[in-house]
């Protein structure tokens, strides 16, 4: 009997489920049809080392417990093997309870460092993938993205503009087996219509003024890895039935092109609105989103995580600290309460652009109240200096703060509420809400030279809003001159 025959019967005896193979390929062979708890691995083996198949079994099965044998020993060889991640190394030849006390340790300490795991990931997490947060509703998003990382369902993610949709959608794909394949990621909002269908599929030379050669698209360069399309809701309706029997097949023709091509990609769509509701105005296939709602994820808004505000805000001042080579340490106990008051209309995106405004224009140890921006503030005015009368409102003030005006009338005690309206807006000039959002809105875009992406980002609002509202002003403008 071999050797390696006699060890199986040791490790029986004790009641070990075993299955002995003698060559290498045929170990990695059986460990693609399944992986045991505990890896016996001779060095030398008639086929391959045994050290190739311990650094293959580290990157490929990382919770096999490996343990190392040899007829050879040496102490650097078994130095070698542990640091490649074995967890004991016995020379041969070696005694059933000797090899049985090793195994028993291994199988122990396995034990434990799951016991460890299991303790860890049930606590609450402060940061995952790129999230800050420890909040109730972001342990939930953080264990929707565990247990849906490996799968190849199409994940949808749902959230209010700046919550964090891309960066969930990269945390799917890096916890996932496809981690060491491409992320790709489009936004259907910021592509023209006539270019999108190019920018998934790709096209051949010669498809249309400019193809001056052939061009991979997202799905091609997403092969073997993650898709991501965010605004999808923006997606054209004829583009959609193309899209989704993609998403059915696997398979696509270049724009200009007769070639079908099939690619193996996981889907990640996101919206900021809500998708059922574009599936039932007809702005949304209804197939389509059977398709890629299968494993839907909600992000929560800012001002519903709590405490999780201030642990963003400090990391981020942490961090833009750094970059503009500032001092600031802490923020003082009005402006945490206020930054925790604060609703974030514009979730962590605008939390960031705050932020690096403190940042940027002061320098102090402590983050004081009057360092916020206007918008900010203006909830608290108690604690505001009363306004000039002839002082300017900033251009891209939250429409949604109260007067400033208003409340220091109010504070003096002279006016009815009804008079305070008369005298921060006489009747005579008030105009419609959707005006003033208009001029504001079009004034940013001036701001920014046309470049609707970037005023959208000023505005803390997603381009796809803005593009929906000029549509709406379009519409509503011609209705009332109809009408006239």
């Amino acid at each position: 009997m071999s050797l390696g025959a006699l060890y199986t019967e040791y490790l029986r005896a004790d009641g070990a489920k075993v299955t002995h193979v003698n060559h290498g390929e045929d170990a990695l062979n059986e460990l693609k049809r399944w992986q045991p708890d505990l890896l016996v691995l001779d060095i030398k083996l008639p086929d391959m080392s045994g050290m190739d198949i311990l650094d293959i079994v580290q990157k490929k099965y990382p919770d096999i417990t490996v343990i190392m044998i040899t007829a050879h020993g040496t102490i650097d060889l078994a130095v070698d093997a542990m640091r490649a991640g074995a967890f004991d190394f016995l020379v041969k030849p070696f005694d059933a309870k000797r090899l049985s006390i090793t195994v028993r340790n291994a199988l122990k300490q396995r034990h434990l460092v799951n016991l460890v795991a299991k303790y860890e990931s049930s606590l609450p997490k402060p940061h995952y993938m790129g999230f800050v947060g420890e909040s109730l509703a972001m342990q939930t998003v953080y264990k929707t993205i565990d247990c849906v990382a490996n799968s190849k369902a199409s994940a949808f993610i749902v959230g209010e503009s700046g919550t964090g949709k891309e960066v969930c959608a990269n945390a799917i794909h890096h916890a996932g087996s496809r981690r060491d394949e491409a992320f790709v990621a489009l936004n259907c909002a910021s592509i023209p219509k006539d270019l999108i269908e190019s920018e998934i599929f790709g096209h051949t030379k010669g498809a249309f003024t400019g193809a001056v050669a052939n061009r991979d698209g997202a799905a091609t360069r997403a092969h073997n890895g993650t898709l991501f399309l965010d605004e999808i809701c923006e997606m054209d309706l004829e583009l959609q039935s193309k899209l989704l029997r993609f998403i059915q097949t696997g398979v696509f023709q270049r724009v200009g092109g007769t070639k079908e091509e099939k690619v193996d990609v996981r889907f990640v769509s996101a919206t900021n609105r809500a998708p059922w509701d574009e599936v039932k105005a007809g702005r949304f296939r209804e197939d389509l989103f059977y398709r890629l709602h299968v494993i839907p994820i909600e992000l929560p808004p800012l001002r519903m995580r709590g405490k999780d505000i201030l642990l963003l805000a400090t990391k981020l001042l942490k961090e833009y600290n750094k970059e503009e080579g500032k001092q600031f340490k802490h923020f003082s106990a009005e402006t945490r309460q206020c930054l925790k008051n604060y609703q974030w209309p514009g979730n962590v995106r605008q939390l960031q652009n705050v932020i690096r405004q403190v940042v940027v224009l002061n320098d102090a140890e402590t983050v004081e109240l009057d360092m916020l921006p206007l918008q900010v503030t203006a909830n608290i005015s108690v604690k505001q200096p009363e306004p000039q009368a002839q002082s300017a409102t900033p251009l891209f003030a939250d429409p949604a703060a109260p007067s400033l005006v208003k409340g220091s009338i109010e504070a003096q005690g002279h006016l009815t509420e009804a008079q305070d309206i008369a005298a921060v807006a006489p009747a005579a000039d008030i105009v419609p809400l959707w005006i003033t959002e208009k001029q504001t809105i079009e004034d940013a875009i001036a701001f920014c030279d046309g470049n609707v992406p970037k005023a959208a980002a000023l505005l803390d609002i997603s381009a796809s809003t803005i593009y929906r509202k000029r549509q709406s002003w379009e519409e509503l403008e011609s209705s009332l001159s109809h009408e006239g």
